[in-house]
């Protein structure tokens, strides 16, 4: 009954155009769930009797596991939707989600940045990483970026399908577009720019590797991610004056507050504020 219910849970998440990481993580966190209840004889019967309280015990169970409140959170959320579209028990789950730790990014001057490039051998991790810190990508991105989506006209790169299944356009640095080019070679349109040595979809583990081993290299004492790339982008754009709004949609964030937090962390606009002191 367990899978049954999690391929359910899948079609639905499919039919109703879910991105393919809440699909997984919604049926990750089911299903973990429902080992969860097996452990305690829970039947499928107890299921139709909403129990918040072994709600609750599965979530302090994954905390003390060292979960993150954003992993709880999204336990949570497929939780809900489980009992509520597979179990159709409409009566609503009062729990509420775990509070965000907000922590500052962390931010890579443009120095530092030229230094994690200079590190890399191999030409296709630089045009990676110089791609994805000139254009503000997330990993993700990066991945699934085809020779299609690159205007090497307007300079401009389309992000299709990215968080929230939200397309959005990016600057194409023009710097790369040479890198670029001699990387495209004679391929077709319809396939990664990044490829794999099989010819497929390079992996988001595999840039970070990447990233990581360069960070290394250049003995950069931060501990950035490669996220810290896209935050750097949006720092050092605002720090040369680009507006927060345009800043919004480069990133392509819902929200203008999400894109405020660089205003707390650029070190340029930090220093021409003069304490009172």
């Amino acid at each position: 009954m367990m899978e049954a219910d999690v391929r359910y849970l899948e079609r639905e998440l499919k039919i109703r155009n879910y991105s393919i990481r809440t699909v997984q993580a919604y049926c990750l966190a089911v299903r973990e769930f429902l080992k969860f209840a097996q452990k305690f004889g829970k039947t499928y019967l107890n299921f139709k009797r909403l129990d918040e309280d072994f709600i609750k015990d599965f979530l302090l169970r994954k905390k003390d596991l060292d979960c993150s409140p954003k992993t709880l959170n999204v336990y949570l959320s497929g939780i809900k939707y489980f009992y509520k579209e597979v179990l159709g028990i409409t009566h609503p789950i009062k729990i509420k989600f775990a509070k965000i730790n907000n922590k500052l990014p962390v931010i890579l001057s443009h120095e530092e940045i030229m230094e994690i490039i200079r590190t890399l051998q191999n030409f296709k991790h630089r045009a990676i990483i110089a791609l994805a810190y000139g254009a503000g990508l997330r990993v993700s991105e990066v991945t699934k970026i085809k020779i299609a989506d690159l205007n090497f006209h307007q300079k401009s790169i389309n992000i299709r399908q990215s968080k929230g299944n939200r397309d959005r356009i990016s600057l194409l640095p023009e710097p790369l577009i040479n890198d670029l080019k001699k990387l495209i070679g004679n391929r077709e349109p319809k396939e990664y720019l990044f490829q794999s040595n099989r010819g497929g979809k390079l992996t988001t583990r595999t840039l970070q590797k990447i990233f990581r081993m360069a960070v290394d290299r250049a003995r950069i004492c931060k501990n950035p991610t490669f996220h810290s790339l896209r935050h750097s982008f949006a720092t050092h754009l605002l720090e040369g004056g680009t507006n927060l709004r345009l800043i919004q949609e480069l990133l392509g964030h819902q929200n203008i507050r999400t894109t405020q937090i660089y205003t707390q962390v650029s070190p340029s606009m930090m220093t021409s504020v003069k304490s009172p002191l």
